[in-house]
């Protein structure tokens, strides 16, 4: 059963079109990453789902269903934009918000006592929020957003002002939501950490969906066309557009994306003139490179 599903819908602000005639389809048991620029309408998309805003036409279709309340309580929203009650303490704060989703108290206590402690945040329970660090706050609002065992969970950029120890927590429970059978909508400028979770994509432009479908199809139907090149030395060819149509580079490593009409070999040839190379593997494109790629596209 599809969890989510947007039809033609449609939102303008004066003369701006933030979103135009998106479709969406979110199955059951799939973390599904919407993704886009600034200002492409990632976060207009998410806040029309959860009826922060009103869609100017099109429809949304939440658990098979007309969007209402009662369906929303079975949907976990992290939004960009945070918002913890500073100065309730935390244990009180989640179970006012676990009453707000309709869970009855004595479940409420054993959710909470199991999440504050995978969070490592039991000492914090009696604390005021505002004596928490940014990213203690961020943790709590993850657990607020999976408090009530949501069927559905949109999480709008999860991962910011988190540590790299926290961020791999993170995703290990998003993982864990998933086997559950839960659906995650991940809105997240990190390509990296989307490539690795998501299993659909959706990427959006100017308020336009211009790139959806399975992300492990959508990279092969790009075939491998870029070099991963790990070298020591001065890469003059890097520079040469003859050869290279651009590259990205990553301090130890580059990810080089040939002119049209280039051989790989003839890149390896010219790279073993110059540097002592290390690696050098063809590779599907990236994520970060498609996105790229497929956004300046739709600039043209």
């Amino acid at each position: 059963m599809e969890l989510l599903s947007l039809r033609g819908v449609t939102k303008s602000f004066g003369r701006i079109d933030a979103v135009k005639e998106l479709d969406l389809r979110v199955g059951g048991g799939s973390i599904y990453g919407l993704l886009g620029p600034n200002g492409a309408g990632k976060t207009t998309t998410i806040r029309m789902i959860m009826d922060i805003l009103a869609p100017d036409r099109g429809e949304i279709l939440i658990l098979g269903q007309p969007n209402s309340s009662s369906i929303r309580d079975r949907v976990g929203y992290l939004p960009e934009e945070r918002g913890l009650y500073r100065k309730m303490k935390v244990e009180p704060l989640l179970h006012f918000l676990a009453e707000l989703k309709g869970m009855k108290r004595e479940a409420a206590r054993e959710r909470i006592g199991y999440w504050l402690e995978r969070f490592a945040l039991s000492a914090w329970r009696a604390k005021k929020v505002e004596e928490l660090s940014r990213g203690m706050q961020q943790k709590l609002q993850f657990i607020a957003t999976l408090l009530h065992s949501p069927q559905l969970a949109i999480l709008d950029e999860p991962f910011t002002g988190l540590d790299p120890v926290n961020i791999n927590l993170v995703k290990e429970v998003m993982l864990e939501e998933k086997k559950k059978g839960v659906s995650i909508i991940l809105s997240t400028h990190l390509m990296e950490q989307a490539e690795k979770l998501c299993d659909q994509i959706c990427l959006i432009s100017e308020g336009e969906k211009v790139l959806d479908g399975n992300l492990k199809e959508i990279k092969a139907n790009y075939g491998k066309n870029s070099i991963v090149l790990e070298y020591e030395g001065q890469a003059r060819f890097l520079s040469d557009k003859e050869m290279v149509e651009s590259y990205d580079d990553y301090g130890r490593w580059v990810e080089v994306h040939p002119s049209a009409g280039v051989d790989p070999q003839e890149i390896l040839r010219r790279a073993a003139q110059e540097v002592a190379i290390l690696k050098f593997e063809l590779v599907e494109p990236s994520l970060n490179e498609i996105f790229i790629k497929t956004v300046r596209k739709g600039e043209r």
